[in-house]
């Protein structure tokens, strides 16, 4: 009887870890693997059911977007004394780059919004308004990772994979997780951003391409009939099944099996979810996909409607690329830089808002908008209207989901320099959308390690409930 207790001790430990295998007899009798994305029941009735992570790579101006700082006009040119940590390193004063864009009012909200979001700027009163977010890196690589995993360290499940390792997937056929990168590239430290780390692999993000074949190496390349591949599959299955027999811990070969499955299903389903041409034209226009400028980034946007559609849980979308040149990284230029990519973004997000409030998807879709940091109000270099990056006090901002539209919480300094009034970290942020999604950030676990691990840190953080 003591044995038996250990026995079921130690079952315990390897599903916690993920580590036991999980199959099911399919409807011709053979023997499959179940993705270990089956559904889950949430700790609470949820607000929200999918997510839509827009990541704008590179750190965008929160003073020249949203947080309307009046006082940094005047100011233009000029050497103050502001205590600032970027990429130039720890300073005490620095030369004011005043706002290049004026500021209007909209909504019933009366919110702020500069000339850069004309199209955002009409959905202000959907839109909650966080000014005071915190992060602990300036630099693009540890805070992408922060943003994205909550550490600073790579090698820690993305927020995507503890969604779908909480709540699993609503369509066996899909990713429950998709990614979609900048048509110039992904960010830095790519796949690490959304890795499942020391989770079993079959909880990482796929990346999609919102045209052609979806995902790489998807398509049937030899042209074998779909009972050929069936059984090909099922042959290969078999010698893996018995591979995995010999080491339950083997999660990459676990999440390999489940990746052959998943492919065997996507071959029909990928294919019709990225297939936009049947979509009215209206919508095609509501997006900016008949306007070269915001064609790339409205097609993305477009797909991730579809997909949540679909049932896919996690959706995060990229814009900026790799080089400098093509992110929200303004060092030098702000006016091109900011022009250029709130210009490729602004009607497409506007339209995502739309098109899922006229659908009444968007109660049950949380929008997440931000970068992995903000800019200082000072510039970097000698010369020039660059910003230098800021993680004491920047701007992020969510739309439905169950948050409260039109208000806008927390406060920068009056230069935007850093939080001052309700500061938040990245970890509330995390814990406010797992809420969101009926999970519990505190007792959302999974042992690696000797612990409990958290996506917001063995310490735990509650959600910020004035957005909620």
């Amino acid at each position: 009887m003591g044995g038996g207790f250990t026995s079921l001790a130690l079952a315990g430990l390897l599903e916690k870890d993920g580590f036991l295998k999980n199959q099911l007899v399919a409807a011709d009798g053979q023997t499959a693997w179940q993705s270990p994305l089956q559904p889950k029941q949430p700790h609470f009735a949820a607000k929200a059911k999918h997510v839509i992570f827009l990541f704008m790579y590179g750190g965008p101006s929160h003073v020249d977007t949203f947080d309307y700082k009046p006082e940094l006009y005047p100011l233009d040119g000029k050497t103050i004394d502001v205590k600032t940590f970027g990429r130039g390193g720890h300073k005490k004063q620095g030369r004011v780059v005043g706002p290049k864009w004026h500021f209007n009012q909209y909504g019933q909200c009366g919110k702020h919004v500069s000339s850069l979001y004309p199209h955002l700027a009409q959905h202000v009163d959907d839109i909650a308004f966080l000014h005071s977010m915190t992060a602990d890196s300036p630099i693009h690589g540890s805070a992408m990772l922060m943003m994205n995993s909550g550490h600073l360290l790579s090698g820690r499940p993305s927020l995507g994979s503890w969604v779908n390792y909480g709540l699993g997937t609503m369509n066996q056929d899909l990713p429950g997780y998709v990614v979609m990168l900048d048509k110039t590239g992904g960010p830095i430290s790519g796949a690490k951003n959304w890795t499942s780390g020391y989770m079993p692999a079959s909880y990482q993000g796929t990346v999609f391409r919102p045209r052609g074949t979806p995902i790489l190496d998807l398509k049937n390349a030899r042209d074998l009939s779909r009972e050929e591949q069936r059984t090909w599959l099922d042959h290969l299955n078999h010698f893996n099944q018995s591979h995995l027999a010999d080491r339950v811990d083997n999660t990459n070969l676990s999440a390999r099996i489940a990746s052959y499955e998943l492919a065997f299903k996507m071959q029909t389903t990928a294919p019709e979810a990225v297939d936009i041409e049947n979509e009215a034209d209206h919508v095609k226009q509501l997006y900016g996909i008949d306007q070269e400028r915001t064609e790339d980034f409205g097609k993305k946007c477009l797909l991730a409607r579809r997909l949540v559609e679909r049932g896919v849980r996690f959706i995060q979308i990229y814009s900026g690329g790799s080089h400098n040149d093509d992110n929200w990284d303004a060092h030098g230029d702000l006016e091109k830089n900011h022009n250029y990519h709130a210009g490729n973004t602004d009607k497409p997000i506007a339209g995502l808002i739309q098109d899922l409030k006229d659908r009444g998807l968007l109660d049950e879709t949380l929008i997440v908008w931000g970068g992995e940091f903000g800019r200082q109000p000072t510039a970097e270099y000698a010369a020039g209207t660059g910003r230098d990056h800021n993680s004491y006090g920047f701007t992020m901002w969510m739309a439905g989901g169950g948050v409260k539209g039109g208000v806008s919480i927390g406060e920068t300094d009056e230069l935007g320099s850093a939080a001052v009034k309700d500061r938040f970290h990245v970890k509330h942020l995390h814990a406010t959308i797992l809420h969101q999604l009926g999970l519990d950030p505190n007792h959302l676990t999974y042992f690696y390690a000797g612990l409990d691990q958290r996506l917001v840190g063995v310490e735990g953080a509650d959600p910020i409930q004035a957005l909620i």
